[in-house]
């Protein structure tokens, strides 16, 4: 299972930078040896961290966190989907 971390800052008096985010993140190194990243809010407010183990997609299209068309959605998750294949077949006949 993938390591995920997050900070979220309530107020300015809290660090939520892409270094405690990438320290964090890498203590769990065990959890994902396969890739990791950190994407911080432009406005400093959140932080994700992501350590990641391939199992069924070993591309980088897995790497987490991972934005949406535009950027402007930003999310991280385990990623293990386990009725990706219904899914596909579902989606793909759409």
């Amino acid at each position: 299972m993938c390591g995920i971390n997050g900070i979220f800052a309530f107020n300015d008096s809290f660090a939520c930078d892409e270094e405690l985010t990438t320290r964090m993140r890498d203590t769990m190194v065990h959890r994902g040896p396969d890739d990791g990243d950190t994407w911080v809010s432009p406005d400093g407010r959140l932080a994700l961290g992501h350590r990641r183990l391939s199992i069924v997609d070993l591309s980088p299209a897995g790497r987490n966190p991972m934005p949406n068309e535009d950027g402007t959605v930003w999310i991280t998750y385990n990623g293990e989907v386990y009725n990706h294949r219904a899914l596909r077949e579902e989606l793909e006949g759409k």
